[in-house]
């Protein structure tokens, strides 16, 4: 079995947005070699995540945001945490750290509309996303 790990970085411009990094995951697949396996998706902070949905319409990622802005707003009454975040760390829990795709033929088995996205929820910031690839 072969196994290659990579980090990309992102850099987030807003407090909330969705960033399509298909291509990116696709690109070290790629670069790794393997043809058939596995690719786990991970990220590595409290308040973002990982997620796979539509990539063909930008309204898709403007329509999930705004639900989780509308379900979890920033200043909710009775939130605890100093930091002023705790929507972020409920959003990024309730959206997961990571996704397992399969790999066949060198690239990423995705539904024909199907995107990665790094979801942000408290930046903009500089984030790490860890990828292990294994065939």
């Amino acid at each position: 079995m072969k196994i290659h790990t990579e980090t990309i970085t992102v850099k987030t411009n807003r407090r909330n947005e969705m960033i399509d990094i298909t291509s990116e995951v696709s690109g070290a697949i790629a670069k790794s070699g393997i043809e058939t396996g596995t690719v786990i998706i991970f990220c590595p902070h409290t308040t973002a995540a990982i997620t796979i949905n539509e990539n063909a319409d930008p309204d898709v990622t403007h329509d999930i945001l705004l639900t989780l802005e509308e379900l979890l707003p920033q200043m909710r009454k009775g939130y605890r945490h100093a930091e002023g975040n705790s929507d972020a760390h409920v959003k990024a829990s309730l959206v997961g750290a990571s996704e397992i795709l399969c790999i066949q033929n060198g690239k990423p088995r995705l539904g024909t509309w199907q995107g990665v996205y790094f979801c942000e929820f408290d930046g903009p910031r500089t984030r790490k996303i860890h990828l292990t690839i294994t065939g």
